[in-house]
């Protein structure tokens, strides 16, 4: 009752009644953000009175838009709405086939987006351009004490060199595959069957897959077992480790 007689909430909850405000998604995007309208949203939707959406994902679009309105100069603005639109966002949405997109997902796409505004933005103080810009000018760049997120402004860099707006620079970078997302059930069962079956992939490989697979164990822990951690009795083998011991399954046709 005290959250109901807050100004903001019976303001809200008073205009969807009364017909002032049309209960859509849109109509409350209309509100200045806050936890309070989000919470409303919520409820509506868990109530059935709004259709379910990707709240990350619209909570993405809104920081892009923000984030690219932010640069000083057209050029740069285009450019990154072309680097968030079409390579960033665009690989998102095919990597999430449809799912919600998760907030690990969207920190990501907001980090890249932002450390390409950081490199665009000291190129600009430097009268310089992405089109301009030479492999000393942006070793200069990278070399300087507070530059932040060298390794995603890499991959713009990469993202402008296919697109041709850069050219002649070169940026030590580990290639992105966009934004992933966990693994589900039938696509980690079916790399299951395939370790414990496959025997063209090496026997070590397979055994470490499986324990990560399975039994959730860190590669560094993999990477440490040794055959005194196995345990063999009449009917069982076990693995143990510093804090568990594990049942190997019994090899059956019949495993999942």
């Amino acid at each position: 009752m005290n959250w109901l007689s807050k100004g903001i909430v019976s303001t809200v909850l008073s205009d969807l009644a009364s017909g002032r405000r049309s209960p859509t998604h849109e109509a409350l995007d209309e509100l200045p953000d806050s936890k309070v309208v989000e919470h409303i949203r919520g409820v509506l939707v868990a109530a059935g009175a709004l259709p379910p959406r990707d709240e990350q994902m619209v909570r993405l679009e809104r920081h892009v838009k923000d984030l690219v309105a932010s640069h000083s100069t057209p050029e740069g603005r285009q450019i990154l709405h072309r680097y968030a639109t079409w390579h960033l966002i665009r690989r998102l949405r095919r990597r999430s086939r449809g799912n919600d997109i998760t907030h690990t997902q969207l920190n990501v796409v907001r980090q890249h987006l932002r450390a390409a505004v950081y490199l665009l933005d000291w190129l600009t103080d430097q009268d310089l351009t992405l089109a301009s810009c030479r492999q000393s000018d942006l070793e200069r760049w990278m070399t300087r004490d507070e530059t932040r997120l060298r390794r995603e402004a890499g991959h713009f860099v990469r993202w402008a060199l296919t697109q041709k707006i850069a050219r002649d620079l070169s940026f030590p970078a580990v290639k992105w595959n966009g934004p992933s997302q966990a693994m589900d059930d039938d696509a980690r069962w079916a790399i299951a069957r395939r370790l414990l079956h496959d025997d063209t992939i090496r026997t070590e490989d397979r055994l470490a897959g499986l324990l990560l697979l399975l039994y959730a164990q860190w590669p560094a822990a993999i990477s440490r077992l040794t055959t005194d951690h196995l345990e063999e009795t009449d009917q069982t083998v076990r693995i143990a480790s510093a804090t568990s011991r594990s049942l190997c399954p019994d090899p059956s046709p019949s495993w999942p």
